[in-house]
């Protein structure tokens, strides 16, 4: 009775998978700014925003409209972040840090001397982290205010990652991921063998984790001891985000890879001459969105199970997952894609670049 029962749950289980099998819809699109590689995030009265090659900061409500465009001196590959009083924050490589308001108006703007690639880390305080390519992380009042800042051996790229008792987390092209006090003292660092440009992930454990140009991805503890490490041969530049059974979701160089909570590689999907630099975004039911070169926008559950919608240009921002399940990514065309994706984003401690729609760069506290 009991095998009967199992088969039958199983059978209506795959029925209704692949009865949703097929492309995503396309539901909109907007062109805005020439390209871009910012990932947008999106404040709670629905307002979008990213960066563009234009040298643009765009205001776009999801009701399809462009609200505002703010201008700076060069390219935003930074992906901006919103803090609690809606004030944006984003960095340019015109080697300014910016703060706008809600209304698309220069707060202020923090002069370094570097690139500002990083996208910014906001703590519950309102403090606002940033690395530069003057191999500095930054932090700054809200504002505007220089609070410290620390010097690495090298540019820093990596956008800091902010656990739950307030240390920072950042890699450097130095070869090392820093963990920093809230007071810009350092805890410790941890030595890899190449540049680490992505951006680390935490669990609710305050486990780290991140890869390397050194092809590997690690995973430390609190204290910066190897937990595991796994090798990989992956350059990219793609975060990773975490599911709630510990599974690991990240990109490695042409591959969208799923690793286990043991440092396994549990399957992975090729896209055949094309790197990929996104982070992907994992979905409350399961499904886990990617962004690609070749122009998708693809859902992947259980290994075999891919929906795309196709774009007809490049895109290497990562994708959002809005409350009200709609997939938004920017596009090398100058477009911004919105894709109706049929669910909300995974209640978890890194479900997606940045941990969260705000784009943060806290962990999420565990679900109550």
């Amino acid at each position: 009775m009991h095998r009967h029962r199992y088969f039958l749950v199983a059978a209506v289980f795959l029925v209704s998978l692949f009865a949703r099998a097929g492309e995503l819809t396309n539901i909109w699109s907007l062109r805005a700014g020439i390209g871009s590689e910012s990932s947008p995030a999106l404040s709670t009265n629905g307002i979008l925003y990213f960066g563009s090659w234009d040298h643009r900061l765009y205001a776009v409500s999801t009701n399809r409209f462009i609200k505002w465009a703010f201008t700076t001196g060069l390219d935003i590959k930074s992906s901006p972040a919103i803090g609690d009083d809606g004030t944006i924050y984003v960095g340019s490589r015109d080697r300014k840090f910016y703060a706008v308001t809600p209304e698309g108006k220069l707060k202020w703007s923090f002069p370094t001397e570097g690139w500002v690639d990083s996208s910014p880390g906001i703590a519950p305080d309102g403090t606002v982290y940033f690395g530069s390519w003057d191999k500095t992380l930054y932090a700054l009042n809200p504002t505007g205010t220089k609070k410290w800042e620390f010097v690495t051996g090298g540019p820093v790229v990596s956008s800091p990652a902010i656990a739950a008792d307030g240390t920072i987390y950042f890699g450097s092209h130095d070869k090392k991921l820093y963990a920093l006090k809230p007071d810009g003292s350092k805890k410790w660092e941890f030595a890899t063998g190449g540049p680490i440009t992505s951006s680390p992930a935490i669990d609710y454990s305050g486990n780290i984790y991140f890869s390397s140009v050194d092809g590997k991805f690690y995973v430390l503890n609190p204290d910066g001891k190897l937990r595991w490490s796994l090798r990989t041969g992956g350059i990219t530049e793609s975060s990773p985000v975490l599911a709630n059974d510990g599974s690991i979701y990240i990109c490695i160089n042409d591959s969208r890879a799923a690793i286990s909570a043991d440092g396994k590689i549990k399957g992975s999907h090729i896209i055949p001459d094309h790197l990929l630099d996104p982070t992907p975004a994992v979905g409350a039911d399961g499904r886990v969105f990617y962004t690609a070169m070749d122009g998708t926008i693809s859902a992947i559950l259980l290994e075999y199970y891919i929906q795309a919608a196709w774009e007809k240009a490049p895109i290497t921002a990562s994708p959002l997952i809005a409350p009200d399940g709609m997939v938004y990514a920017p596009v090398w065309s100058g477009i911004l894609a919105a894709v109706e994706g049929d669910t909300t984003l995974l209640n978890g401690a890194w479900p997606m670049f940045r941990a969260n729609i705000r784009h943060t760069g806290v962990v999420n506290a565990p679900a109550h």
